[in-house]
């Protein structure tokens, strides 16, 4: 059996149960399908609720607890799509020296 993790494999442990259905059966069946910790996790943080369709369930988990490809497409999104009018110098700053900070000039003693 695979390990279960992400946005598809809770897409795939959905479409096995009957709705509605409510959140301890959701938890107890995706633990029974093989779903890791971190998407257990998740579905366990979910509010105590009969959920009536799938799409309950993908809006009611935390994004940030499944970790899933939700976040790695917004990472990667803006890397590839930097904020207009800045120049990547200008964003990528390095480690400021404070005796030049403070003085204007490195003195080198």
């Amino acid at each position: 059996m695979a390990v279960l993790h992400d946005v598809e494999g809770l897409r795939q442990i959905l479409s096995g149960l009957d709705f509605p259905v409510g959140k301890d059966r959701i938890v107890e069946y995706a633990q029974d399908q093989g779903a890791d910790r971190s998407l257990l996790s998740a579905l366990q943080a979910m509010p105590q609720a009969d959920y009536n369709e799938p799409n309950e369930v993908l809006r009611a988990v935390p994004q940030g607890e499944l970790g899933g490809q939700r976040r790695s497409e917004t990472e990667r999104y803006q890397q590839r799509h930097p904020p207009q009018g800045m120049a990547a110098s200008s964003r990528e700053t390095g480690p400021v020296n404070p005796i030049e900070e403070e003085l204007g000039e490195n003195r080198k003693s």
